[in-house]
């Protein structure tokens, strides 16, 4: 019977069309899948916290916080650096407000009140890896923080989520400048620039503290796209892309407020520092070379420690007179040949060098010091490493009796450059000898680690001294300089090793109670055995006294133009 009667209700219900039937059930299926959609967002949103109370914030990449060590001239101006990654850490204080800005209207506008993700770039990198489509970027300021500085640069969904729980958290647990300040630190600018410090001086030469609004716009429109846009100022392509996205920077400042009217009109494309960098460039490690061995002295460190420890050395080195001194000696050529204009093959073999060395009477600081001509062909430094052949240089010492260290250099027939100037710097600071020094201050997070003190004494007396310049102008009268004929009180002197077509090496000294400059010109050959030379004959053409004598009065001039 019971059978019968659910029969009779299938035949029924089966006589029921199904539209009517959906709406007799509609209301249970909709609470059904309510509580399915409720459960499963109530699941997400568990797992969401849970992964984010598992989710640590990760320390940065050890490459990340290692500082390169900068090494910059008696004005500040940027020498250049030691280290495995050039970067140096600085607070943001030391970052105008308006470079802050510039880089916020650049990659994040919503920077300072976003929670420290953006759902739409999210939710375009989990499409595309789905898709198996182009993988996307588009974060953050904050999310680009954690991918350059705590995470894998890696693409993937995983490392994508893990990006934005710790975006989150960082957002929550500390302050937006904190995170600002990290993400200034360690982006990535072009020209090998880690942070906006290295990029403020590899573009444009100044720290950051310096940057015009024009120069920071500049920066913050780099970082879109850093290998292409690092040839800004030597591509003309190049430039012009960088030009157009600088003005929208700057246009988006001014219309949030972030820079004034007159601001935004006063602004014009700032002049890049050229790239790759000159031949001036290379020259300059002979200083820095010195610099960083006196500097690790001092901090009684090694200088891999230096290198990698974020330091600020101050060098006693004018940069514009080294860069002028590197274009003055470019002129001074191998030989010529013989008097039938034919090369011997002694003078094809040939190499000729120069040394330059200045400095300050009575103080010791070395205000020029050129070791050489390119530091990639020849990293030895002429100036504080070659043992020149002295000749007749020291014969103005003779007729005096002398104390160390001076006793040590009249007994070397081979005296280096530097120490032959300190010797007769000695005579222009009135018989008073200076060590020669390099550095002047060291600095680190802002605190002043080393200060340079002098180390002076008097090592010849007024007699001395005079017998000294007396020698230097009687030989002096002799060689005719064009020195001569500047109306400066100072005293010149010129001397060497081999004379006449033989000579070997040339010194020509000039002095006064401001200066002391040695140019020290020499030439050598390949020796018998490999990898060794021997002294070579300087060339007769152009006459070496003549080529020394006119280059040590070039770069006086130079040296003491307007100085008192």
């Amino acid at each position: 019977m019971k059978r019968r009667i659910r029969t009779r209700a299938r035949a029924h219900l089966r006589r029921i069309p199904l539209r009517l039937r959906l709406r007799r059930t509609r209301g249970r299926l909709l609470r059904r899948l309510l509580i399915a959609f409720v459960l499963l967002i109530a699941s997400l949103c568990t797992a969401a916290v849970v992964a984010y109370r598992l989710t640590d914030i990760p320390e940065p990449h050890p490459e990340t916080v290692t500082q390169s060590t900068v090494f910059v001239d008696d004005k500040g101006s940027y020498l250049g650096r030691r280290g495995p990654v050039d970067r140096q850490e600085i607070p943001l204080s030391q970052v105008p407000r308006y470079v802050q800005d510039a880089v916020i209207a650049a990659e994040n506008r919503s920077f300072r009140t976003d929670d420290g993700v953006s759902p739409r770039a999210i939710a375009r990198a989990v499409v595309a890896s789905l898709t198996g489509g182009e993988r996307q970027g588009g974060s953050t300021i904050t999310q680009q923080y954690v991918k350059n500085a705590l995470l894998s640069p890696e693409q993937s969904l995983s490392r994508k989520a893990r990006e934005a729980l710790i975006a989150i958290k960082l957002d929550r647990t500390r302050s937006k400048d904190d995170i600002l300040a990290g993400y200034l630190n360690t982006v990535y600018f072009g020209r090998g620039s880690a942070g906006i410090q290295a990029a403020s001086r590899n573009y444009f030469g100044v720290d950051t503290r310096n940057l015009t609004v024009s120069q920071g716009a500049a920066l913050a429109s780099i970082v879109n796209i850093p290998s292409y846009y690092e040839k800004a100022g030597s591509d003309p392509t190049v430039t012009a892309t960088l030009r157009a996205r600088w003005t929208w920077v700057l246009d988006a400042m001014a219309a949030s407020g972030t820079i004034t009217a007159k601001q935004r009109a006063d602004a014009t494309f700032p002049a890049f520092r050229f790239y790759p960098p000159g031949t001036t460039e290379g020259q300059r490690q002979y200083m820095i070379d010195v610099a960083a061995q006196e500097a690790a002295d001092r901090l009684g460190i090694t200088e891999d420690q230096l290198a990698r420890g974020g330091y600020t050395v101050h060098t006693t080195f004018d940069l514009a007179l080294q860069d002028a001194t590197t274009e003055a000696v470019k002129n001074l050529k191998a030989g010529k040949g013989d008097k039938e204009g034919k090369e011997s093959k002694d003078a094809k073999a040939t190499t000729l060098h120069t040394a330059v060395v200045a400095i300050k009477p009575g103080d010791g600081a070395v205000r020029l010091l050129y070791g050489g001509s390119d530091y990639a062909r020849q990293p030895f430094n002429d100036a504080v490493r070659g043992a020149v052949e002295a000749g007749t240089a020291l014969d103005p010492f003779n007729k005096v009796r002398l104390t160390a260290p001076l006793t040590d250099l009249q007994k070397t027939p081979a005296p280096t450059p530097l120490k032959l100037a300190s010797a007769y710097a000695t005579v222009a600071a009135n018989g008073v000898y200076a060590t020669p020094y390099t550095i002047t201050k060291i600095t680190r997070d802002g605190r002043q680690v080393y200060t340079a003190h002098p180390d002076t004494r008097r090592l010849l007396d007024e007699r001395d001294v005079f017998m000294v310049s007396a020698q230097m102008s009687k030989t002096s009268e002799a060689i005719p300089s064009p020195l001569a004929a500047q109306k400066t009180l100072q005293t010149s002197f010129t001397a060497g090793a081999g004379g006449g077509t033989t000579r070997r090496t040339l010194w020509s000294t000039t002095l006064d109670p401001r200066l002391t400059l040695t140019v020290a010109l020499f030439a050598d050959r390949p020796g018998e055995k490999k990898n060794t030379t021997a002294p070579a004959q300087l060339p007769n053409d152009p006459p070496p006294a003549e080529s020394a004598e006119e280059t040590a009065a070039q770069i006086w001039g130079l040296a003491t133009a307007g100085a008192g």
